[in-house]
């Protein structure tokens, strides 16, 4: 709040401007209007987060259609991810959904991309979040104003599909892209290539086997789009190679008794014993568990790092297909010779038909001044993957540009509800000296737990981050607080997986179904299946009981782990409970 004082003068009362105003007021209170580059699913979250926070999002979508990623288009188009004909997302769809908005219970937990874009459907729709959206407009440029260190404003320059190009002045803006992009072909380290005979191309031009019958294939890269394509490939292939330099970590969708890995692994008691044991101790643990499926050293995959290193292969089907001949894992690709391939370990394959290189993406963002983006190692150096910290106002932010073992959708959101209350003024980013320390030893951490490179300096862990960011909203949950106060619902966000819905219990932004979703989230996830009557008559037993015993006591020990980690804030709850005036 702020006075301005008027006078009378010989031409009357001065009147004071809107950009008097703005010279009084600090500008990031005074943030209005914001561009939002790309409809994807980070995209439909900042248009939402502006509109809960009263701001008015500009939405600039270069193709015709929301969904970013998930709209399959059978001819890739430059400068925009692309998914092939077949994908199946690997996140289940609890996981994955926004936090207010849960994906309906008759689909299917794993959801094929047609499923995924008509959830972004529904979602626009009940927000009412296509109005704001002008497509088929490319964002060519943003700069700062020329009087930014005043304003925070931006320039955003457009151009429509005829070519024609249109400034316009925004308050702030959220660039949420991605970093699907720009494929990574790495030619120059694959001597040869130039003389290979047949066909190759990069996992972002694929869209399905039709052209693959017969031939001998080579996939080079073992992440989840080279396991896909190559099971794929296997079904009508003569022969299918994947060729990888560091071998991989192979896990399932399908976990113990049939449940969603990310639903029954994916929680809070997991990640509590990931901060009390030794990370060796957990490596150990879960190799064995995923050796005890598959020998991954019998199978060729053992790779060179440990489980917790790298965000591991989630694919169902490869260990079968290797089992059964289908595909054949070889080392890194020393070189080409005409239509033989070499491998490292001195093996050939001759008449090779295709190859394939799935071998990752690089990242850019060509519409912003480099000024704006510096780098900290290999990533770029983003306040918490965010906010730029040499800008003199945080009036422009990066939204869904994070990797971590689990879904965007929900790590977007909460981005995108840290950065509109920044926008708003309601928060406040610390110093630039301390953004750029964070920065900085942000990055020595990443580099020291995970396989870091240039084309993904990108992982967190998931549940960290998300508890982190959501502390910087004000709505990360409190184990210590619902533990005295709603017991029953402790336990479901102890023990159960960490879902987007726990962020919109209390704080800005709280949704009053919040709890009720996350007691009925394994409904949702069963009701797709209950395709067939089955007589369903659990037993009871001692061993039971004891395991249910067992489990209470572990969620106590737990809680006391989480009340002695954060007792100014325990202690305040507490308090607050037992205080006279809740008497």
């Amino acid at each position: 709040m702020f006075s301005l004082q008027v006078s009378n003068t010989s031409s009357g009362i001065l009147r004071a401007t809107q950009e008097d105003l703005r010279t009084q007021l600090s500008p990031d209170s005074m943030v209005r209007r914001v561009a939002v580059i790309g409809a994807g699913p980070s995209g439909l979250a900042g248009i939402k987060s502006c509109l809960e926070e009263g701001l008015e999002p500009v939405c600039f979508e270069s193709s015709d259609d929301i969904g970013g990623l998930w709209k399959f288009k059978e001819v890739s188009e430059p400068n925009r991810a692309s998914i092939y004909r077949s994908l199946t997302i690997n996140i289940s769809k609890e996981m994955m959904c926004y936090s207010d908005f849960p994906i309906p219970g008759d689909y299917p937990n794993y959801m094929h991309h047609s499923r995924i874009l008509q959830y972004f459907r529904l979602y626009a729709e009940h927000f009412k979040l296509l109005q704001h959206i002008r497509f088929q407009t490319n964002v060519r440029s943003v700069k700062q104003r020329p009087d930014f260190s005043r304003s925070g404003q931006w320039e955003v320059v457009t151009e429509n599909r005829e070519g024609q190009q249109e400034k316009h002045i925004f308050d702030a803006v959220i660039v949420c892209s991605g970093h699907y992009s720009y494929p990574n072909l790495p030619l120059k380290d694959f001597p040869g290539i130039e003389t290979f005979e047949g066909k190759f191309f990069h996992s972002w031009d694929y869209k399905g086997p039709e052209e693959l019958h017969g031939k001998r294939i080579v996939v080079i890269g073992i992440g989840n789009s080279g396991g896909d394509i190559a099971v794929e490939a296997s079904r009508v292939a003569e022969e299918v190679y994947v060729s990888t330099r560091r071998g991989a970590w192979v896990i399932r969708v399908v976990s113990d008794n049939g449940l969603p890995v990310d639903m029954k692994y994916n929680t809070r008691f997991v990640h509590i014993l990931f901060q009390l044991l030794p990370v060796n101790i957990l490596n150990w643990i879960g190799e064995n568990k995923l050796n005890a499926m598959y020998d991954h050293t019998m199978y060729a995959l053992k790779p060179k790092h440990r489980l917790f290193s790298q965000i591991p292969v989630i694919n169902d089907e490869l260990p079968g297909k290797i089992l059964s001949g289908g595909v054949v894992v070889k080392p890194n690709v020393r070189e080409f010779r005409g239509s033989s391939v070499v491998f490292e370990d001195g093996t050939v394959v001759d008449k090779v038909d295709v190859v394939v290189f799935a071998t990752g993406y690089s990242y850019d963002f060509p519409f912003l001044p480099s000024s704006v983006m510096n780098k900290s190692g290999h990533r770029v150096g983003l306040y918490k993957h965010v906010f730029p910290a040499n800008l003199e106002h945080p009036t422009l932010a990066v939204v869904g540009f994070i990797h971590a073992l689990g879904a965007i959708m929900p790590q977007a959101e909460i981005q995108a509800r840290w950065v509109t209350r920044v926008f708003k003024g309601l928060k406040k980013l610390p110093s630039k000296q301390v953004m750029l320390k964070a920065i900085e030893n942000d990055t020595k951490s990443m580099e020291k737990t995970y396989i870091c490179s240039k084309l993904v300096p990108l992982q967190v862990d998931y549940v960290s981050y998300m508890d982190d960011i959501a502390g910087e909203v004000g709505v990360r949950p409190s184990l210590a607080w619902l533990f005295f106060t709603d017991f029953a619902l402790f336990k479901k966000i102890l023990m159960g997986p960490v879902t987007a819905y726990q962020y919109r219990l209390t704080g800005p932004g709280k949704w009053s179904g919040a709890r009720h979703a996350i007691f009925t989230q394994f409904d949702r996830m069963y009701q797709p299946l209950k395709t067939r009557q089955v007589d369903d008559k659990p037993g009871s037993s001692f061993l039971g009981r004891l395991f249910k015993w067992t489990m209470a006591a572990l969620m106590g020990a737990c809680a006391a782990y989480y009340l002695h980690l954060h007792p100014p804030t325990a202690l305040q709850n507490l308090i607050s409970v037992i205080s006279p005036e809740k008497l």
